[in-house]
């Protein structure tokens, strides 16, 4: 009887205590954006952050924590208390490329937990409109017969577009010489500019060009058609280039140890707001192809990503000095 009286007064205690557990949440959230402001990821997180708030019914409030690469703000969530207040809006670079070139001061998969992703930013196979080539096949072809000979520029040694151009080059089987930029923008002005021969930048950088006459397009990195791109057709299509899907992709993590159903109610929040046409229609206006993956599919994508470039790096010996 005397055993049964314990467990009883046990039982009740666990129940009680449950029941003095807040719903969550209760409180102001804090999304990181690990970028500054205007950035792409930092958009996307603004939107997403603004329609939380409304679902959640507790204000998401945006914190840009930019530097080092999106590191910096990426370490804070790791290093912040999980309990599903302090939101990564992660992206590829800070998570998928940097722990493979260079020490982090967070381990992703000890550190966090997906929680959701978002979408894709397609890249671009563009060049200068004086480049001797008018679709995918000329270009690849041009390059194949004169290896060593042209050029590739990027926003940046071991950046996602350097990757996925040397990715590129692998599977069309290019040998070139790659030119490293500090952004984006230099990179493309030079491409236009004819000084370099080709590049593969995102959607958001390179269309704007392309539109104003300044660049030609040949072909984008997904493996299907997008809007983003219209009538650009994907280059796994083009060249034949089976498997050829990749962009840059952007989601919501949390720290490593947060409760599950705190990241059930945040995975939930997030697919209804993703269902809005209006938010739909933001985050393609700012160059995202709509991509959404729940959490065990977003971390499944995340391994396979990790492998990918982990590959990459290895066959083309890249090195950040």
């Amino acid at each position: 009887m005397m055993r049964r009286l314990i467990l009883l007064i046990a039982a009740l205690s666990l129940s009680g205590a449950a029941l003095a557990q807040p719903t969550y949440p209760n409180r102001t959230l804090r999304a990181v954006i690990p970028w500054p402001p205007g950035q792409a990821t930092d958009l996307v997180g603004r939107v997403i952050a603004q329609k939380l708030s409304e679902v959640l019914g507790q204000p998401t409030v945006p914190d840009n924590r930019a530097g080092a690469g999106g590191m910096i703000g990426t370490d804070f969530v790791a290093k912040a208390p999980a309990d599903g207040y302090t939101l990564l809006v992660a992206s590829s670079g800070p998570v998928t490329v940097n722990p493979l070139l260079q020490k982090t001061p967070y381990d992703v998969d000890r550190d966090f937990v997906p929680v959701a992703m978002i979408g894709l930013s397609p890249y671009v196979l563009v060049t200068g409109t004086a480049f001797p080539a008018t679709n995918a096949r000329d270009i690849v072809a041009l390059l194949k017969a004169n290896p060593g000979k042209y050029t590739f520029a990027s926003s940046g040694t071991g950046a996602t577009a350097h990757l996925v151009a040397e990715w590129f080059n692998m599977r069309a089987g290019l040998s070139a010489t790659h030119v490293p930029y500090k952004g984006s923008a230099a990179a493309l002005t030079d491409v236009a500019g004819g000084q370099v021969a080709y590049a593969t930048e995102t959607v958001a950088a390179t269309m704007p060009l392309v539109r104003a006459g300044r660049l030609r397009a040949y072909g984008i990195t997904l493996g299907r058609p997008s809007a983003l791109a219209p009538g650009i057709e994907p280059l796994a299509d083009s060249l034949n280039l089976p498997g050829f899907d990749v962009g840059a992709w952007i989601g919501i993590m949390v720290a490593a140890g947060t409760p599950k159903p705190v990241i059930d109610r945040l995975s939930a929040a997030l697919h209804t707001i993703m269902q809005s046409p209006e938010v739909r229609e933001r985050l393609t206006g700012v160059g995202l192809e709509i991509n959404y993956l729940g959490a065990d599919d977003f971390a499944k994508y995340l391994k396979e990503q990790q492998t990918r470039f982990a590959d990459i790096i290895k066959r083309g010996s890249i090195k950040v000095e």
